[in-house]
């Protein structure tokens, strides 16, 4: 387990989720950058200290780090550059040519999480332990249940340990843990026995905006599209030394995007897609800009109007990866520049409703400077 340099008061809010039966409160990080908007060097410092404690349990192993979708991929990524690892991210996402190991997140909106079976295998030939890391583990079913797939596609003849920034296991589930031979690790130890009951003391009275203009949208200096090369897909099997690279050349792209006179910068990632687009911002933070990051989300979440809840106002938006799907930014704000980077494969236009739904909702917010960035393959 890791020093406990963070604590509950820094790392833990009680939101509450929209219409799920399964569980009706939502613990929102306000250090990682997914909901919340975030220090890009705070929540990357976070991560990092989780990848430490990670490193310093396993001297000497060969490891692979799995993230998990969708909050947990940029956590994942993090780790995994901290052991200079391989790494791989769970996935929602559909994938040309592979098969899947399917596993269940059973408290989750969407419960379906998949690893794409033959990178896995490819792993496991080098490897002695994979270690799951999550932005939360509450029972530690969802990661017991993928263990079971991979016990009886795999065998036994590996390791495994759990990595995530908050830990709410009560005693019998980690006792259960013990007994598997599966060694915990976190930052905060939380407690969930009134988080249902703190949730449920919140209206949800917030601000919900949904677009519903039909005008064009036009592109222009101000709002525009660029494509840029170099990209990896974490949903296969990744070297996490040569994808930190592959994130500084991205980075190195999308500054050249920035004047001098640009100040204050939102960078915002989309849905899975959160290590590169991090990455990016803590490196535009350390050239001396004002920086906030966040994603967005599939998650639903209801907003409130009272000060001390964590989120305020919800914009549900059409996304840049599958159409019908719905996701949803939270508490966006006014900057000088918005670069919303993307790995979505489809192709983004002013045509586009997600790329139409997340202007709007930029535009709404005070925003005018809006650059999406598509991270694609080199050249064929």
């Amino acid at each position: 387990m890791a020093d406990h340099t963070y604590t509950s008061r820094q790392l833990v809010r009680v939101a509450k989720r929209e219409n799920n039966k399964k569980r009706g409160y939502l613990v929102v990080n306000p250090l990682q950058g997914k909901h919340v908007p975030a220090n890009p060097a705070q929540a990357l410092e976070m991560m990092g200290e989780l990848g430490q404690a990670v490193k310093q349990a396993y001297p000497g192993e060969k490891l692979l780090a799995v993230g998990f979708a969708e909050t947990a991929t940029a956590i994942g990524a993090e780790v995994a550059a901290k052991l200079s690892c391989s790494y791989i991210q769970t996935t929602r996402e559909e994938l040309d040519n592979v098969t899947f190991l399917h596993f269940s997140e059973e408290h989750s909106h969407a419960t379906c999480q998949k690893l794409v079976r033959e990178d896995v295998e490819t792993a496991l030939h080098n490897i002695d332990r994979i270690v799951f890391v999550e932005d939360e583990v509450t029972t530690g079913n969802t990661i017991l249940n993928i263990v079971d797939v991979l016990e009886k596609k795999f065998g036994e003849s590996f390791s495994f340990g759990v990595a995530s920034l908050l830990n709410g296991m009560d005693e019998k589930a980690m006792e259960h843990y013990r007994r598997r031979n599966i060694p915990v690790h976190f930052l905060v130890k939380t407690n969930h026995e009134r988080f249902e009951e703190l949730a449920n003391e919140y209206g949800g009275d917030g601000v919900y905006k949904v677009n519903l203009g039909t005008e064009d949208l036009t592109l222009s200096k101000n709002v525009s599209i660029h494509t840029v090369f170099g990209y990896e897909n974490t949903r296969r099997l990744v070297s996490a030394s040569h994808y930190q690279a592959s994130c500084e050349a991205l980075h190195k792209q999308v500054s050249a995007l920035l004047t001098p006179d640009v100040k204050n910068v939102l960078v915002l990632g989309t849905e899975e897609f959160m290590y590169p687009p991090l990455y990016v911002a803590r490196e535009l933070q350390r050239l001396g800009k004002n920086v906030k990051f966040h994603a967005t989300t599939r998650s639903p979440i209801l907003v409130s109007s009272q000060q001390e809840y964590v989120l305020h106002a919800r914009y549900q938006l059409s996304s840049l990866y599958e159409k019908g799907r719905v996701t949803f930014v939270y508490d966006l704000e006014a900057y000088d520049i918005v670069l919303v980077i993307t790995d979505t494969a489809q192709d983004l236009s002013a045509a586009h409703q997600g790329v139409r739904d997340l202007v709007w909702a930029l535009q709404d917010a005070g925003n005018e400077n809006i650059q999406f960035i598509c991270w694609r393959e080199e050249h064929a």
